[in-house]
């Protein structure tokens, strides 16, 4: 029988890891995509089993091509999850270029990994699962940049379920608020430790969306939206 794939984009630390984390647990083959060399080749000899890693540029459409035809050859890809972005947190006169570049690879990637995975499955028998942020449902201080690409992402999200309504390829949008990792940890300036340690843990957040994502009914959740207490 072909392997069951999960593939997560940005699975080497914070929400991501803890994704690929748990659907080892349960079972599925796991690819994981990052650039981080030094987490992912821990993770490359920690996970022998049910688990490849592929370092690179999410950004990268002939990366993004090869990727998924290299594991498509693997099994039956079931979930894709688009997890992978980077923050830019400034007030809107500080804002450079490069700024800009960073935060837009994660709708980038989005787009190529999801287009991609459409391909190879024929458009069907696939889930989709887009993970934003609350910043894709309301304007944010500081965050001009980041909201604008999480807009963006929303966009793009609720473009793919008018697509694929009423077919086999389903799309989730997940839209969950703070999440204590390492993602805030060059903008102390506005998220302090103090305020970063009231955020939810990324164990708890991935837990969530797993459940919600895989279930045994004929119902598919179209958008989780996941805040703090």
């Amino acid at each position: 029988m072909d392997k069951e794939i999960v593939i997560i984009t940005g699975g080497a630390s914070g929400l991501g890891l803890e994704l690929v984390k748990q659907f080892i647990e349960k079972n599925y083959f796991v690819c994981n995509i990052d650039r981080n060399i030094e987490k992912m080749q821990v993770l490359n000899n920690t996970y022998k089993d049910n688990y490849k890693g592929f370092i690179g540029d999410i950004s990268d459409s002939a990366f993004v091509k090869n990727v998924i035809n290299e594991i498509s050859n693997l099994g039956n890809i079931k979930i894709l999850i688009n997890n992978a972005g980077e923050p830019s947190f400034k007030l809107p006169t500080k804002y450079e270029k490069e700024d800009i570049d960073k935060c837009f690879k994660g709708l980038q990637g989005m787009i190529l990994f999801s287009t991609e995975a459409l391909k190879v499955k024929e458009e069907r028998d696939l889930k989709i699962v887009n993970i934003m942020s609350s910043a894709a449902l309301r304007g944010n201080k500081q965050e001009a940049v980041y909201c604008a690409t999480k807009w963006g992402e929303r966009g793009y999200t609720e473009s793919l379920k008018a697509c694929y309504k009423s077919t086999s390829v389903k799309i989730i949008g997940v839209y969950p608020g703070g999440i204590n990792t390492e993602f805030y940890k060059n903008s102390r300036d506005y998220v302090s430790e103090e305020k970063q340690s009231t955020f939810m843990k990324p164990y708890d957040v991935a837990k969530t969306i797993i459940d919600n994502v895989i279930n045994d009914t004929n119902l598919t959740i179209a958008d989780i939206i996941i805040e703090r207490n």
